[in-house]
């Protein structure tokens, strides 16, 4: 919380990433272990790490919670460069639309447009990464937005007195 708070990116990854592979750990050490993640997802976490190593900083980080699907956080300065890196090893399946596999069109032209540093493509090249298309179903770009608000009772979907959803209503 406290580097949530303080806007240290790099504490917060940090801490993300370690609390993802913690929690991943322990169901691995359950009888019989839980695999939630798969070889895409594990290849994504060394890809995060690569790509980290290469900037020599954190500017990425992963977390996945009870599946296979990882969740990136970057700050806004690298958020184009990380998606260009991710769609070049994580490519959308042949003749399909960018807007189809990128849910933002204006992010996904982006990142299209981007050109990766060669350095870069070199890193997660070593590692063996052959990019498939199809491993990723879809990417997401979103950001955060302004946090909690408390809603008036016209916004609510829950009755305080009855506990029951309004929506139906």
């Amino acid at each position: 919380e406290k580097a949530w708070l303080a806007k240290d990116f790099a504490t917060f990854a940090h801490i993300t990433m370690a609390e993802s592979n913690q929690f991943h750990a322990t169901c691995l050490d359950t009888y019989p272990p839980i695999f939630y993640m798969n070889d895409v997802s594990r290849s994504v976490i060394r890809a995060v790490h690569v790509y980290n190593d290469w900037a020599g900083e954190i500017r990425a980080a992963y977390t996945f919670d009870a599946g296979p699907n990882a969740v990136l956080y970057t700050l806004d300065q690298y958020v184009v460069e990380l998606g260009a890196f991710m769609l070049r090893f994580y490519p959308a399946v042949a003749n399909a639309a960018l807007g189809s596999y990128i849910n933002n069109a204006g992010y996904a032209q982006a990142v299209q447009d981007f050109k990766l540093d060669d350095g870069l493509v070199a890193a997660i090249e070593r590692t063996g990464r052959i990019p498939t298309a199809g491993d990723v179903k879809m990417i997401y770009y979103t950001r955060s937005g302004p946090g909690p608000q408390v809603l008036g009772q016209e916004d609510a979907i829950i009755d305080p007195l009855t506990g029951l959803n309004t929506y139906h209503l």
